[in-house]
């Protein structure tokens, strides 16, 4: 018990054993389990700071718990984070012709830096101006096109591709021929559930018109965006 300074009487003890295994789980991340053992550590301690007499062991064992409940603290205010995170859902209604609803402008606040993979499925990913976004990983699942836009769709998903592996970026792309649903996942946690999938975009009247180049300025089809935060992966 000496590493600690507080002494080997039987109450230090039981504290050292309990705050030890609080540090061993903080550690690994198995932080609801970790704040259990600090508070009950701490206690210990305040109990055995009642009955100290010695003023350096007080001084000691003041700065110890102290330094435990700061940490109490913080993983407290993770985990009560991290359910207000999983409770997160927000609704945006895109109006018919609506504009200034780009990929950016839907997604900036869940891109966070801590972002480096992305799962995108979506049945309907044919159209050039559906082509997906930049990110360190991206995988993608849709269906292939059987009728006259096939082709079109294996070159330009390839050219992205060939692309994106010049930039360091692997895109991983199967496709399926059962897939309905449409969804986007980040792995910081963060869903995205667009009502159109990524076809929310209209088709640009010309290579020359507002829109073409700034999805802001492009004009919507009308449908809804659902963003959830499934789990909290960012560690403290």
């Amino acid at each position: 018990m000496s590493k600690f300074g507080l002494g080997s009487d039987p109450e230090t003890a039981a504290a050292v054993t309990v705050l030890t295994r609080a540090v061993q789980l903080d550690s690994e991340c198995r932080y609801q389990q970790a704040l259990v053992c600090y508070q009950e550590g701490i206690d210990l301690l305040l109990q055995v700071l009642k009955g100290t007499k010695d003023d350096t062991k007080k001084c000691n064992l003041r700065k110890k718990i102290s330094g435990y409940m700061d940490r109490a603290e913080n993983i407290k205010k993770y985990l009560d984070q991290e359910k207000e995170d999983g409770k997160y859902h927000k609704q945006i209604k895109i109006e018919e012709n609506a504009t200034g609803f780009s990929y950016e402008s839907l997604f900036k606040n869940t891109l966070m830096k801590t972002v480096t993979e992305v799962w995108i499925e979506d049945p309907y990913i044919r159209l050039t101006h559906q082509l997906p976004c930049k990110v360190k990983t991206i995988h993608l699942l849709t269906s292939l096109d059987e009728g006259c836009g096939k082709q079109q769709q294996i070159s330009g998903l390839g050219e992205i591709k060939e692309s994106l592996e010049n930039h360091g970026v692997l895109l991983d792309l199967e496709y399926s021929s059962s897939l309905h649903d449409r969804e986007i996942r980040f792995n910081n946690g963060w869903m995205i559930k667009i009502g159109r999938g990524l076809d929310y975009f209209k088709k640009p009247q010309g290579r020359f018109s507002l829109g073409y180049c700034d999805f802001d300025l492009r004009p919507c089809h009308e449908t809804t965006v659902d963003i959830f935060h499934n789990k909290h992966t960012k560690k403290i």
